[in-house]
């Protein structure tokens, strides 16, 4: 159901929301800032949307997430965006940071410690640049130039990830994904390390 009486503002345009959206979600499919989308939909509870409601995306040359501040260090006492969308992820993957409300309280601390230690990531409580990739989360910190050669196709690493279990899901061997990463300490593997995976 539209409700028709909500009109966007000018600079942005109006979407309704489908079942599974966040805003997160309609952040990075319309490139836009998280920031700009709330900022767009002031009374909005971005944890409350409703199949059918009308939001406002905002348009025209909007600056996408900045690849520097894309993963800002949060701390207890931070507020703001940033830790909305580090609830929303935390949420996401099965932790509970308490409300979703842009304060990084206790709960949130607690939900991050709880992350940090089943990713076998040092457990400080402190969201950094190895938390935020461990949630999926691209920083703009792995460098570009690094290209895979043909026949094989970049894998970003993640939690809990080896040679090993690789070779399983892709269908290769272990032998084959050495091969195809010389100069890869395959016991040192590092979660946001892109490695070659041969096709």
């Amino acid at each position: 159901m539209f409700y028709s009486q909500h009109s966007c503002p000018s600079g942005t345009m109006s979407y309704t929301i489908r079942a599974g959206d966040t805003f997160y979600q309609l952040s990075i499919s319309h490139g836009v800032s998280l920031d700009a989308m709330l900022a767009a939909n002031p009374g909005v509870n971005p944890d409350r949307l409703s199949i059918g409601q009308v939001v406002c995306i905002p348009t025209g040359p909007g600056p996408g997430p900045p690849p520097t501040g894309a993963c800002p260090t949060l701390r207890i006492g931070s507020r703001g965006a940033s830790v909305t969308r580090l609830q929303q992820l935390l949420r996401n993957e099965g932790y509970d940071p308490g409300p979703i409300d842009g304060i990084f309280g206790s709960r949130t601390q607690t939900a991050v410690m709880a992350f940090q230690r089943d990713s076998h990531i040092p457990v400080d409580g402190i969201v950094g640049v190895q938390t935020w990739t461990a949630l999926g989360v691209n920083c703009g910190v792995t460098p570009p130039s690094h290209t895979c050669p043909a026949g094989t196709t970049p894998y970003t690493i993640r939690a809990g990830d080896s040679f090993y279990l690789l070779s399983i899901r892709f269908n290769t061997t272990v032998g084959a994904i050495v091969a195809a990463n010389p100069g890869v300490n395959p016991n040192a593997l590092q979660i946001g390390q892109i490695v070659c995976i041969p096709r």
